[in-house]
């Protein structure tokens, strides 16, 4: 039986974070910069397509403020993502470690190389997947054939492990690069939704071989869509580059393909509108900062709930604020999510468990008690930037 929740302090509670509004989004896209006379720019001067000076500039501004070597940007985070598996080496018939809690993409790129998502658990600090429970389960199932670890239950190869960044929290990387190595595995950060965080005070993505992020209009900044791959390693953008671009030969005139590929690239347009949000990233990330300690601080004497707050050892961009209810508390939480948006006030639970959608229920997959404790206790709360107008003039 779960404990009795007051679901109304709850709303009220969230209801005095924010502003007097009939509607409230859970994460709006903010346009106060130079967004307009940039895309004008393409549409007067015509390049509003791949080819353009403001994809070049986005790709440089990105690398920059990350300190990624490289920056290739193309439409869409999920299309970075399969690109990036691809070019860890992840083929038909392999297997991919992904968490259990993530958005659908992460799971469907591994389908796209025709490779099998193999579910892990969570930590509850991070949200992410848990390196130290991952270690111990794969002592248990691999087995080494030619120099290649094996699932010794389904006979596939364990190709690469992916790190998604949860709501823009970064996952503890050092001891899971540390399980990667022992198993020879590659390691692609999802950063979909972490611009802006950091490990250990380096930008998360930028220490593996490839990081993909998105720009999608939910995010902490947009190109409308959009997403883009990071890397510091030359060869590995160009291979990116050219997949991403149909896999066409530079060539004056001839109309030459040396394999297939995918017409993946970022229109000029979108990179103008990427470029302008860019240069408010700074202010952007502050703000969400203080709306999180905001709602740490309110919500800390409502009992039964506690807001999500960065690990220790990381900066978070708090992407996406959440709540976290009690495990006796959990039963309450649709009807917290029912009144917060009869009120207007967009809330949402977190993703179903993808070993939970039924492309997915016959993978692989480990104990998943705790992602599966998470599922039904989470909640996202209002995001945007732009909120802490609610408190700044109170």
């Amino acid at each position: 039986m779960s404990t009795r929740l007051d679901v109304e302090a709850v709303v009220s509670t969230l209801r005095r974070c924010l502003p007097d509004t009939d509607a409230i989004g859970l994460h709006e896209p903010e346009f106060a910069g130079r967004e307009w006379a940039y895309v004008k720019e393409c549409l007067d001067t015509g390049w509003v397509s791949s080819a353009g000076e403001f994809v070049s500039q986005f790709e440089r501004r990105l690398a920059e403020y990350t300190g990624a070597e490289r920056a290739v940007a193309v439409v869409n985070g999920t299309a970075a993502l399969h690109v990036a598996l691809q070019l860890v080496g992840v083929e038909e018939g392999d297997e991919v470690l992904v968490p259990a809690l993530t958005f659908v993409a992460t799971a469907n790129a591994v389908s796209y190389c025709g490779a099998v998502p193999h579910f892990v658990d969570s930590e509850p600090r991070t949200l992410g997947l848990d390196p130290e429970k991952l270690a111990l389960y794969l002592d248990d199932i691999v087995e080494d054939r030619a120099g290649t670890p094996h699932n010794r239950k389904t006979g596939r190869p364990l190709r690469a492990v992916v790190a998604m960044h949860t709501f823009g929290h970064p996952v503890d990387l050092d001891p899971l690069r540390e399980v990667a190595d022992r198993y020879e595995l590659a390691v692609v950060e999802d950063a979909a939704e972490a611009l802006g965080s950091r490990y250990k005070g380096e930008h998360v993505g930028t220490e593996g071989a490839l990081a993909t992020i998105s720009f999608n209009g939910n995010k902490t900044i947009t190109t409308g869509g959009g997403g883009a791959l990071l890397t510091d390693d030359a060869e590995l953008a160009d291979r990116v580059r050219h997949l991403t671009t149909t896999a066409k030969v530079d060539h004056r005139r001839d109309y030459y393909h040396d394999r297939v590929g995918y017409n993946y690239r970022l229109p000029n347009l979108n990179a103008a509108l990427g470029c302008a949000q860019l240069e408010q990233l700074p202010s952007f990330l502050e703000r969400k900062r203080r709306l999180a300690k905001h709602y740490a601080g309110a919500f800390r004497s409502v009992q039964g709930v506690e807001v999500v707050e960065e690990p220790s050892f990381a900066q978070s961009n708090y992407w996406l604020n959440a709540l976290r209810l009690d495990a006796d508390c959990a039963a309450h939480r649709a009807d917290i999510v029912d009144q917060a948006n009869e009120a207007g006030i967009s809330t949402r639970p977190a993703w179903t468990l993808m070993p939970h959608l039924p492309m997915y229920e016959h993978c692989p997959r480990m104990d998943l008690s705790v992602a599966e404790c998470l599922e039904e206790r989470l909640l996202n709360l209002p995001s945007s930037a732009s909120l802490v107008s609610s408190f700044d003039h109170a």
